[in-house]
């Protein structure tokens, strides 16, 4: 190990220890979900309302730090040129950036959490450094009702024994995956060390209410189906719904099931980012980019960086527009083991209507109904007397036509990973994981494409 590194490492030890012990220190804010190991499958937040005594708010962190030792390839090659002067400069187009075994930077995220009143939460998650953006900026925040003690009438106390009502710029609850995702610095939920291929994941501007009674649950949201407020282009705009039903309980002591199905629609959008919302990244640096990349009209060439290419290794299906996608998740946990499936359909097109102000055929493709096809599965076993070591194990596949292709495509991923939880707070993870490319077109760098490896992340989160 570089002295460089073993002086980050020390750095980081004593930022973390303080802020750990400070941890140890911060008030209960309600039906909030832990960001430690006592987060570890839970779904939407719990409804535990406590006394209120008073405004209180807590502080807290979550980082990651990442040891990378992938390796890629692909089958192809372009040879192109740009023009320096009188000089025509060749490159393959094709050929993938080299990369080899090192740290990745660190990412992190703030968590403040505030109880403003009884049953009343507010919640504010900043990025404070991300793959896809270095200074700190705000993911979202939203506030959260479970009770309405600003209502004097007693029916209102009743239905708020069931309804958990938020409003805000908010991560959507569409589909239950996005519960067990790493976002960004917040990795201690995901056993594994990536998102799904199909990462559906979307903060947007709107509201939901959730009813929740004997293990049963129905949710309904709207939203303006965009990752940021935006007054113009309203002619190629329209509201974003999505809704949840499903169950969650207990059949014994030792068995928990639940099951649940999610729609999200949405007729047009002048940029939908439900399945490429997370403005964090991926945590697989740099796989299957391109070492050259020209600019023919600026007669310039760059390679792949970590901040422009940030979704490496992920789908984007490019469904910026009309929107309908569903998902099925079911879920089971028997003592230490843990099952958790995603069966996902989605289909729109790129652009709205309004917005082709194109060509003919470039308006047709944009136009062009498109479907795309997921699964994914994954099997975690927890052991240990706290539960605190892991193994497991995830398979998840892609099929679809990516926009300007005449044919489907199928991407597959498999990954196997282990863990241990030092303390609730402190957690590491080894994965190995290989992820193949079928189908895609010659002129494609992922033509023949192939990534493999380990990765170890270091993870702190409270």
């Amino acid at each position: 190990m570089k002295r460089s590194q073993l002086t980050t490492l020390a750095i980081a030890a004593m930022v973390s220890i303080p802020a750990l012990a400070f941890a140890q220190g911060q008030p209960k804010i309600d039906n909030m979900r832990s960001y430690d190991q006592d987060g570890i499958n839970v779904f939407e937040a719990p409804k535990d309302n406590s006394t209120f005594d008073g405004l209180k708010y807590r502080f807290g962190f979550s980082f990651v730090q990442p040891f990378q030792m992938l390796s890629h390839k692909n089958s192809v090659s372009k040879i192109d040129s740009i023009k320096t002067g009188a000089t025509y400069t060749k490159y393959d187009v094709l050929k993938l950036r080299d990369i080899g075994a090192d740290f990745n930077n660190a990412v992190a995220n703030m968590n403040i959490d505030v109880q403003m009143a009884e049953g009343v939460r507010l919640s504010l998650i900043s990025y404070m450094s991300a793959r896809h953006h270095q200074e700190t900026w705000v993911k979202g925040g939203y506030i959260q009702f479970d009770k309405l003690p600003f209502l004097p009438f007693d029916i209102f106390d009743d239905l708020m024994n069931y309804t958990t009502i938020r409003v805000g710029h908010m991560e959507i609850n569409y589909g239950d995956a996005h519960f067990r995702r790493s976002d960004n610095g917040n990795a201690l939920y995901n056993p594994f060390i990536e998102n799904y291929l199909l990462d559906a994941f979307s903060t947007e501007i709107g509201g939901e209410i959730l009813v929740r009674h004997e293990g049963f649950l129905g949710l309904i949201g709207i939203t303006n189906g965009e990752i940021k407020g935006d007054v113009t282009t309203p002619d190629y705009k329209a509201p974003t719904y999505y809704f949840k039903g499903g169950w969650d309980g207990k059949l014994d002591e030792d068995l928990r099931v639940r099951l649940t199905g999610s729609l999200y629609t949405t007729d047009k959008s002048a940029n939908a980012t439900l399945y490429d919302g997370d403005r964090g990244g991926s945590h697989y640096y740099y796989v299957m980019e391109a070492e050259n990349i020209l600019d023919k009209t600026a007669n310039t060439k760059t390679s792949a960086s970590a901040t422009s290419q940030f979704t490496s290794g992920r789908i984007n299906p490019g469904l910026d527009s009309k929107i309908f996608a569903w998902v099925i998740n079911p879920y089971v946990e028997f003592m230490g083991l843990e099952l958790f499936a995603n069966y996902e359909v989605a289909k729109g097109t790129l652009k709205s209507d309004e917005s082709a102000s194109t060509v003919a055929a470039t308006r047709a493709l944009q136009l062009e109904e498109r479907e795309w096809t997921q699964i994914g599965f994954d099997v975690v076993y927890r052991f240990g007397e706290a539960k605190n070591f892991w193994v497991g194990s995830r398979y998840n596949t892609v099929t679809g036509k990516p926009y300007g292709f005449t044919d489907d495509i199928t991407v597959d991923r498999i990954a196997g990973s282990c863990g241990w939880f030092m303390t609730k707070s402190i957690m590491a993870k080894l994965e190995y994981v290989q992820q193949t490319y079928s189908d895609y077109p010659a002129n494609s760098i992922l033509n023949g494409g192939e990534f493999s490896g380990l990765m170890l992340e270091a993870v702190i989160g409270f």
